[in-house]
């Protein structure tokens, strides 16, 4: 499914919270979360954003006050988004976009009026769709390979990548990461960075982690946000 309209987008919540993974980790952002996504990870943490269900969909008042995770979401104009941002977090200047798979979305526009706001946008994309997004959007590429919405990561959306970062269960899914690095051998000439992710914060998915980072000069993306207690 492919959504090319780009003024008007599904949101399943807007909130500010700390950049917990990859490069911007510890940083103030605004999250904007997308609702819709079949690629299919069996340990994805936001289900809830699977499907656009027309029954779950609320106003923009509604979405804005939302406290906990819920499958509720609003198709909103993107001037009200941006509209939302710039009157209640003039504050903070990193702005993410995830999902969901917002990819699966012309966030182009969105993009550009965020950043006409001063803000620097981040996206996190599974690389399965096409990225429509500025010039200086900073993109994260969690490579989703195998999963069970057999989506295949486009190699436009590697290319455009400014990390990789990997969520990892087991020994397995480093292997997984070293045959996707053979087949994309330039990220690691351009000195792209890779993060590991232990799944769920396990203590095993971190030791994995830990020791594969040191072996490959890697970095780990421990998800802070979780240790900390927060969205």
């Amino acid at each position: 499914m492919k959504f090319d309209s780009g003024t008007c987008l599904p949101i399943n919540e807007i909130f500010v919270t700390i950049q917990g993974e990859g490069s911007f980790s510890g940083t103030p952002s605004i999250f904007i979360r997308l609702q819709f996504c079949d690629v299919g990870c069996h340990w994805c943490d936001t289900k809830h954003t699977w499907l656009l269900n027309e029954d779950n969909i609320i106003n923009f008042e509604e979405l804005v006050t939302k406290e906990r995770d819920s499958n509720k979401f609003s198709w909103c104009k993107i001037e009200d988004i941006v509209k939302y941002i710039e009157v209640n977090y003039p504050q903070i200047k990193h702005v993410v976009i995830t999902g969901g798979e917002p990819c699966y979305f012309n966030i182009y526009l969105l993009c550009d009026q965020l950043e006409k706001l001063g803000k620097q946008v981040q996206i996190e994309t599974s690389g399965t769709a096409e990225i429509k997004v500025t010039d200086n959007v900073w993109v994260t590429l969690s490579p989703k390979i195998n999963m069970a919405g057999g989506k295949i990561v486009l190699k436009n959306s590697v290319a455009r990548a400014n990390e990789i970062k990997m969520p990892i269960g087991k020994q397995y899914d480093i292997s997984v990461l070293e045959d996707f690095l053979k087949e994309h051998d330039y990220l690691l000439t351009n000195k792209i960075k890779i993060w590991l992710q232990p799944l769920s914060t396990n203590n095993t998915a971190t030791k994995i982690c830990f020791n594969e980072a040191l072996k490959n000069n890697w970095n780990l993306s421990i998800q802070v946000h979780k240790y900390i207690n927060c969205r």
